[in-house]
């Protein structure tokens, strides 16, 4: 007993050595520092930064910086990075460039500007030192990030310029970094920068040219290991970061710029998406903020008046420099008060390129102890400021938005979403749902519905139990992008009247069905009919056709006709496209008339769509060759049509369709039949529609028999 007693005490001699109870603690940390915290209103990335002051070295020393340490440090770090370009709104960040690079030429040469000055003038530190503690000013790490995720305002334009603007100044503090060392060790020569750019050109195009097509060909050729795309990725991560290593920067450049090369490939509502998101934020960034706490050591303040000086100094220049940056950004580009805010928090933390520009000046002699010290201090200030300023900005965007999106709710008089998916063979579900998680609004609360119409038979409970058993592994799917999926059955004489009714009793808004199969000439006449399901299915409804993975899409071409905009559903099918659009990464060309393409922009304005749309003139419709000359292998084709009856019917558009069909039998279709708001309801028609086409059939031979009768009788 007294043996097991002194094992047990061993174990936690300071610093903990046994990694289990390592683990252990860290992950009671995570879990219970934000909690704790968010009681008092502070932001939970403080309460990690903090746990990491108090459980480090210079605290109560409980946690010693291992190796094992620095590692979930290092790949919390590039998982900072990897998200922020994953989850860059790419139409965006296009639409936006300038705007990036202006900022980030803000936020790079006001801090230098302002610390230089300082260092030389007023520290007393000579060029080189001083020049490499100012370009420190310029640097920041995107430390708040997963505060802004977390409330939904990535997309946010002030985000975006905010991220594009970090890799810009990163990128060029890290340079000057690289030129400063070899000025310090006599390389600064020709050869240098042959090296660095020659390394540069080389990484980029092995991450731009060489690493999508991989990605493409291994989320292609392993569509069904989900796993194996979550390793894909992690693997792409950490070899980006370590090329960018081998080029001469730093390996956070690497991982920003693998989100970007991968980030056309993986959509945001995809169930991949989701597994990155939560393993890293639920882990590894935790991890990152944790061991930037253990960094810093509270007693160099007590060391003597110089460290505090410089400490307070580096601080206020730093925190200064970036709330300047932040107010001329607003300036020119007439932001409010609140999105200067937001780009202030996101790019004041100092931690990663900092910490690396700080600690080789001071391997390399560069930079003194002070220097070292007041960096730390920094470190822990600018991650607080930045954590406070962030999310009392990102709350007040939020609500803003949230309050707009309500409004617009209450104006449209739009419920909450529901999709209806009807089932005709399960071998076309897949894609069916992954379409739907793409056009999903993510605040409807409803599920989407699978829908199975079973014939009224002997069989009928036997294939009712069949199904449910079928599309078990689709609830899977649908919970990995937690997304709820609900299974209906209905047993009915006619597919398309129990889809009718269904719709109608969950009252869906969407219903998308796959594309028709190839039916004999039998099959036409006493089959299902998907003219039935148009013509009574009186919601937006979707006919897809799927032969390959939305990786390989390049563009989507929006077909639509004269006057298909008039209609009532037409703003909710434009929202659908553009949240595709965005999904995918991938510009939208409207093929119609001029008065539809200025209708469709003021549409996209009016209700604030971030979509790139380009315009494609269409004069004579019933010249097939003038639409399709253009259409390629690698686009979505969306095709809005209207039903018989609506205003925008026209009977010339019957046939385009199944010219599209045979002409492009490789691209992914669509054709779409919005919510026309016809009054009649389609329930009107049921009691001439649930039977079924052959009993209509004996029906008519009968009254034609009848008729018949009556008229040889009379003769």
């Amino acid at each position: 007993m007294i043996e097991f007693f002194k094992h047990f005490l061993q174990e936690f001699e300071l610093p903990l050595n046994n990694p289990v109870l390592i683990f252990s603690l860290i992950l009671f940390i995570i879990l219970l520092s934000p909690i704790l915290l968010k009681k008092i209103n502070i932001p939970g990335i403080i309460g990690l930064i903090i746990s990491g002051v108090i459980i480090g070295p210079h605290g109560l020393n409980i946690l010693a910086k291992s190796s094992a340490v620095d590692l979930f440090s290092t790949i919390g770090l590039l998982y900072i990075m990897f998200i922020a370009g994953l989850e860059l709104d790419m139409n965006e960040f296009k639409a936006n460039r300038n705007k990036s690079l202006l900022f980030g030429l803000f936020t790079f040469i006001f801090p230098l500007s302002i610390g230089f000055p300082v260092c030389f003038y007023l520290l007393h530190y000579d060029f080189n030192a001083s020049f490499l503690t100012a370009s420190m000013f310029a640097t920041h790490t995107l430390v708040a990030y997963p505060i802004v995720s977390k409330l939904g305002i990535a997309k946010n334009q002030a985000v975006a310029i905010t991220v594009g603007g970090t890799i810009l100044t990163d990128t060029a503090v890290l340079i000057i970094l690289a030129v400063i060392m070899g000025s310090s060790q006599g390389n600064l020569n020709q050869a240098f920068w042959i090296k660095l750019t020659v390394s540069l050109a080389i990484f980029s195009a092995i991450m731009f040219l060489v690493i999508p097509r991989i990605a493409k060909w291994f989320f292609k050729k392993l569509e069904s290991e989900k796993h194996a795309h979550y390793i894909f990725v992690l693997s792409v991560v950490f070899f980006a970061a370590f090329l960018a290593e081998v080029a001469g920067v730093e390996p956070i450049i690497g991982a920003f710029v693998a989100g970007l090369a991968l980030n056309p490939l993986i959509p945001h509502s995809s169930a991949l998406m989701n597994r990155i998101e939560f393993i890293g934020n639920s882990l590894f960034i935790p991890f990152f903020l944790i061991s930037v706490g253990m960094l810093v050591d509270i007693s160099v303040i007590l060391s003597g008046p110089t460290a505090l000086i410089v400490a307070g100094t580096l601080s206020v220049v730093a925190i200064f420099g970036k709330w300047i940056a932040a107010f001329f950004t607003q300036v020119v580009f007439k932001y409010t008060k609140t999105e200067r805010q937001l780009i202030f928090g996101l790019s004041s933390a100092h931690a990663a390129a900092t910490l690396a520009v700080i600690l080789v000046g001071f391997k390399a002699k560069i930079l003194d102890e002070n220097i070292l010290n007041g960096t730390i201090i920094l470190i822990l200030i600018t991650c607080i400021v930045a954590s406070f300023a962030t999310e009392k900005a990102a709350k007040k965007i939020a609500i803003c938005e949230e309050e707009i999106s309500h409004e617009d709710a209450e104006k449209d008089q739009i419920l909450d979403e529901h999709i209806l998916i009807p089932l005709a063979k399960t071998s076309a579900t897949a894609s069916l749902l992954d379409f739907a998680l793409l056009i999903k609004d993510k605040k409807s609360s409803n599920p989407v519905t699978l829908l199975t119409i079973v014939p009224n038979n002997d069989q009928a409970e036997i294939n009712i139990l069949k199904y449910k058993k079928a599309v078990d592994k689709f609830v899977i799917q649908g919970s990995a992008s937690e997304v709820k999926i609900n299974t209906i059955a209905r047993i009915d004489h006619n597919p398309a009247s129990g889809i009718a009714r269904t719709s109608k009793e969950i009252m869906s808004d969407i219903v998308i069905v796959g594309w028709p199969r190839k039916t004999g000439f039998l099959d036409k006449i006493f089959g299902e009919n998907v003219d039935s399901i148009i013509n009574n299915v009186d919601k937006t409804l979707f006919i897809c056709r799927f032969e390959k993975t939305f990786i390989e899409e390049k563009r989507l071409v929006f077909i639509c006709p004269p006057f298909s905009e008039r209609g009532v559903g037409f703003q909710l099918l434009l929202q659908k496209i553009c949240r595709l659009s965005q999904e995918l990464s991938v510009p939208i060309v409207i093929y119609g008339e001029y008065k539809t393409h200025q209708t469709i922009l003021q549409i996209a304005n009016n209700l604030k769509l971030n979509a790139k749309l380009g315009f494609k003139s269409i004069l004579d419709w019933e010249d097939f060759e003038a639409i399709s000359d253009e259409i390629k292998g690698t686009d979505l084709i969306v095709f809005n049509l209207s039903r018989k009856g609506s205003v925008s019917y026209q009977s010339i558009f019957d046939k385009l369709p199944q010219k599209f069909e045979r002409s492009f039998n490789d691209n992914n279709l669509i054709l779409v039949y919005p919510h026309d708001g016809r009054k009649e309801s389609a329930m009107d028609a049921y009691e001439d529609f649930t039977a079924t086409p052959l009993q209509k059939g004996i029906e008519a031979i009968e009254q034609i028999g009848r008729g018949l009768g009556s008229i040889l009788k009379k003769n």
